[in-house]
This record gives structure tokens, C-alpha cells and sequence, in this order.
């Protein structure tokens, strides 16, 4: 290997191991709390490493909220400008292709609310790609129920239920893992049996 190939592949490893680590200390102690010696000592790495490769905390913290945000939307974006898809087979994919994500990064939905709480207005990716979705052809559908008087219910109540029903239990996993006794393994197979019901239960309340 060329010596300057060789320097690009460490210095993309090095990167990494420190985003990687940042998104670990991130997620346990929130942006406000986290110092750049935490995700140092995360990364096992120098200090001076971790600002010679992003600067800063802010410009760490921005990079990983866009590339964990981009993320969870690219997928979904697929599905819910899919005009050939029904309402319901779209909630299937929606409900599947998240528990899937989370059940990849469990803390993140903790992450999340408590930069909320904090004050935060780090999510601007977060905020456009909401956009994205209420400009969508799902978003359409779930107006349509109204038109047909299936349910006449603004639909943003229909998305709060979706998400809620996927992140809540990914927001009490610890209580719920020792109130239930569950294993990591049985909040996991739980997890995969919600990715059943809960399309079940959003069609029950559309049906209505």
C-alpha cells in the first residue's frame, strides 16, 4: 500500500473510533454534560487527536446528529413517497424498518428526548426530514382517511401513535428489562413481535 493510501485508511479508522466513541458518550451524558476528554478517554485516543480531526465538540456533535438522522430517514423516505404502496403495507415497512434501527442503537430514543428536555435546538436535519414527511404521499394517505370518513382525526394524531408505540419501550427497555426480568435477548424477540402488532393495532384504530 502507497504510503498516502495508507495514511487516508488511518486517519478514516482514527475518525471513526472517535465518532463511534462520541456517539457512545453522547448518548449516556447528553451534548451539555459530554467534555472532549470524555469521548478521548471513550475512544482511547490523545486528546489533541480528537480536535485535530473535528475542531470541536459542536462540530462532532453536528456531524453525528446529521449522519444518525439521515439514517433513520433515507430508508423511510423510499417508502412513504411510494405511490404504488398502500396505507397499511407502508406502516408494515415504517414499523419494521425502525424497531430494526433501534434495536441496532436502543439508546438513542433516550438520547433524543433528553436533548429535548435540555433545550436543545441541535436537530435541524431532524426538523427537515419531518418536513419531508408531512409533504409526502403517506402523509396524503393518512388525509384521505378524513375524505373517506374512515377517521375523521387530524393525521398527525396517527403518526404520534405509530412513533410512540415504537420508541416507548425502547425509552423504559431498562425498567421494563428488570420489572419483566427480561434478558436481552427477550426485550429483542418482544421487539420483533411489536413489529406484528403494532401494524394490527394502527389498522384497528383506522378502521374504526
Amino acid at each position: 500500500m502507497a504510503k498516502g493510501n495508507e495514511k487516508q485508511s488511518i486517519d478514516a479508522s482514527t475518525e471513526e473510533k472517535i465518532k463511534e466513541a462520541a456517539r457512545v458518550v453522547f448518548t449516556r451524558k447528553g451534548f451539555v454534560s459530554t467534555k472532549v476528554r470524555d469521548i478521548a478517554a471513550e475512544a482511547d485516543i490523545n486528546l489533541a487527536l480528537v480536535n485535530y480531526y473535528f475542531r470541536s465538540k459542536q462540530k462532532l456533535f453536528d456531524l453525528i446528529m446529521i449522519e444518525t438522522i439521515e439514517k433513520l430517514f433515507s430508508e423511510i423516505k423510499v417508502i412513504i413517497t411510494d405511490e404504488s404502496t398502500s396505507l397499511n403495507t407502508k406502516i408494515e415497512l415504517i414499523v419494521d424498518h425502525y424497531i430494526d434501527q433501534l434495536l441496532n442503537n436502543p439508546d438513542f430514543p433516550l438520547f433524543i428526548v433528553n436533548e429535548i428536555l435540555s433545550g436543545s435546538n441541535k436537530f435541524p436535519a431532524f426538523l427537515k426530514n419531518a418536513e419531508m414527511i408531512k409533504g409526502s404521499f403517506f402523509f396524503k394517505q393518512l388525509n384521505q382517511l378524513n375524505s373517506d370518513k374512515k377517521l375523521e382525526v387530524n393525521p398527525i394524531h396517527i403518526l404520534v401513535n405509530i412513533i410512540g408505540l415504537i420508541i416507548f419501550p425502547f425509552l423504559g427497555r431498562r425498567v421494563l428489562e428488570k420489572a419483566a426480568g427480561l434478558e436481552e435477548e427477550a426485550f429483542r424477540s418482544l421487539m420483533e413481535e411489536r413489529k406484528k402488532l403494532i401494524p394490527i393495532w394502527i389498522g384497528k384504530i383506522i378502521e374504526s
